[in-house]
């Protein structure tokens, strides 16, 4: 079978890979759909040899790259049994591998293994291929009335935006800011929107301004013409959000994010790597602020996340502005590093 192999650069190859084959405990996925994540821009973008990325572990030779699995299982491993998986259900994955053992495997947050996790897609094989060899345990159930594209973007960026607004406790009365406009950002525009919260949406990108407006956006802002703390200040009678999502990683996004939440509120980080400065006093303490951090979703998280979504007829198709197949990878890369864009998926 042929895969995605990012290698460095902005470059990618689609090389040639034996079909997986199943140890006692694994199951072979046959990948419908995989989606594109702003983080597999890392190792799209990153010298040759260069860091997998935050929490992975260093793969050895070319991995297939795609961490958003989605498809039916084609084969099962001979220690697994019917109740646990069958040829030809339809499933997501959990897109980690832990040790299984640890408390934090086994409350379903293998990419918080005490041993180290395997992060697929970037420390093992991924989804960008015909067939993706996972651990049983990592199986997570699509429900029969969402596609093969939202399940894969629930995988990953949809789920993140999900758990993110979990740890935030965002409630229907609440006034939240949502920093970037990407794939994650207008996730958690459309779920925010869901939860009956008034959503602040902000990016630079004016094509993505107009997505989270589309979403149900209350008001956007573009941080590029306004100072967004004054502007978010002056549509919350001067307090502030109740709470704010960063998504975005710029570093003064993420401070304007802390001082765009009123006093007592929460603000969140989920955007990835980078660094950010903050007045300790008049940025947290004397406003009694609480800063959390938020990274991914557990297993359960997930499963959550893809019924909330089929209960409510969330239409999350609605986030891809662009479906390719595998050999279009170079120019599906090309145009999701301008971060101009929806999401993009690839379909089998």
């Amino acid at each position: 079978m042929r895969g995605v192999v990012f290698t460095g650069s902005r470059k990618l190859e689609l090389m040639e890979f034996d079909d997986p084959t199943p140890g006692p405990r694994d199951v072979i996925l046959e990948i419908k759909a995989s989606g594109m994540c702003g983080s597999d821009l890392w190792k799209y973008r990153a010298e040759p040899g260069g860091h997998a990325g935050p929490g992975h572990k260093a793969p050895a030779g070319p991995i297939i790259a795609g961490h958003e699995p989605c498809g039916v299982v084609a084969e099962v491993g001979s220690a697994v049994s019917e109740s646990e998986a069958r040829v030809g259900q339809r499933v997501m994955d959990h897109h980690y591998e832990g040790c299984g053992a640890c408390k934090h495997c086994q409350s379903g947050w293998a990419q918080m293994c005490l041993d180290g996790a395997i992060v697929y897609g970037a420390g093992g094989h991924g989804a960008h291929a015909k067939y993706m060899k996972v651990p049983v345990s990592t199986l997570v159930p699509l429900p029969d009335d969402l596609s093969f594209e939202v399940g894969a973007a629930i995988s990953c960026g949809t789920g993140t935006a999900f758990g993110a607004l979990r740890r935030l406790s965002l409630h229907g009365d609440e006034t939240i800011a949502i920093f970037g406009q990407g794939p994650v950002g207008l996730s958690a525009t459309q779920l925010a929107v869901e939860m009956g919260a008034r959503v602040i949406a902000l990016d630079v990108s004016s094509e993505r301004g107009e997505m989270a407006k589309e979403f149900g956006a209350d008001v956007v802002i573009n941080p590029s013409n306004v100072d967004p703390v004054e502007a978010i200040r002056e549509l919350t009678h001067g307090e502030g959000a109740h709470k704010t999502l960063d998504c975005s990683s710029n570093p003064d996004a993420r401070a304007a994010a802390v001082r765009a939440t009123r006093s007592w509120g929460t603000a969140c980080y989920v955007g990835e790597t980078g660094e950010v400065t903050l007045e300790v006093s008049p940025d947290l303490l004397r406003r009694q602020i609480t800063l959390v951090g938020s990274w991914t979703f557990s297993k359960n998280g997930q499963a959550d996340c893809a019924e909330f979504i089929s209960d409510r007829k969330i239409p999350v198709d609605k986030l891809f502005s662009d479906r390719w197949k595998l050999d279009q990878a170079e120019e599906a890369y090309r145009l999701f590093d301008t971060q101009t864009t929806g999401k993009g998926v690839f379909l089998m």
